[in-house]
């Protein structure tokens, strides 16, 4: 299983990397190693870059994702990123992959948004509901139960999630067309801003009485 993980590994970032012209720019050089010392660096897409004359492998390498995380936690789930405050030597490549892990009996990546990056999953492990919602003026849910060698795509922007409906432990690898796609968790956004959002703007919005509302807010 180590083995195939390794494999799916290499497989999402290498079709990744042909969605990279949706959202990060082409780099204009071979690599661009992500430093935080602006002294005689130059400056490229937001980071400092390392000389190339120094670049080293460890640069361009992270190890881990063999290993089951821990999902004790509120929504069952932890993701493993590895994008460029991991691997530095993403930086202007336009790539980055995840590791999701799901507790059994409804280990849930509950729905959020990649405002930099379309997302391509593969499940290794277990059985996931998955799915996205397109924008207005449909709203309208597209999704399907996901096996192990199953792949999908969320398209960049759109509201999405994954629900492990089977009792065993599930595990997905998922590439993103930017090398830090950034991600918005709905409910943490919208009940869970600091400072908070006026809840009487939530309680129209979402049509919820405002004690509701504030009770959802201090859940956050």
């Amino acid at each position: 299983m180590e083995a195939l993980q390794i494999i799916v590994a290499i497989f999402i970032l290498a079709l990744a990397s042909s969605l990279t012209f949706a959202s990060d720019p082409s780099p204009l050089q071979d690599f661009c190693v992500a430093i935080n010392d602006p002294k005689g660096s130059l400056f490229v897409n937001g980071k400092f870059c390392k000389d190339a004359k120094l670049a080293k492998a460890d640069d361009f390498y992270f190890s881990g994702l063999h290993i089951r995380k821990n999902t004790s936690n509120t929504f069952g789930s932890t993701v493993t990123p590895v994008n460029v405050a991991q691997m530095p030597g993403l930086h202007t490549l336009g790539i980055s992959m995840v590791r999701i892990d799901y507790a059994p009996n409804g280990g849930l990546n509950p729905p959020h948004t990649h405002p930099r990056a379309s997302e391509i999953l593969v499940v290794l492990e277990g059985t996931l509901h998955v799915g996205f919602v397109t924008s207005n003026p449909d709203n309208r849910l597209i999704s399907k139960v996901l096996y192990p060698g199953d792949v999908f795509v969320f398209p960049v922007g759109l509201i999405h999630f994954q629900y492990n409906i089977g009792n065993t432990y599930a595990v997905a690898f998922a590439g993103l067309s930017s090398e830090n796609p950034e991600v918005i968790t709905i409910a943490n956004a919208v009940f869970g801003s600091n400072p908070s959002i006026n809840a009487d703007i939530l309680a129209k919005a979402f049509n919820l009485d405002r004690k509701m509302v504030k009770n959802l807010q201090s859940e956050f």
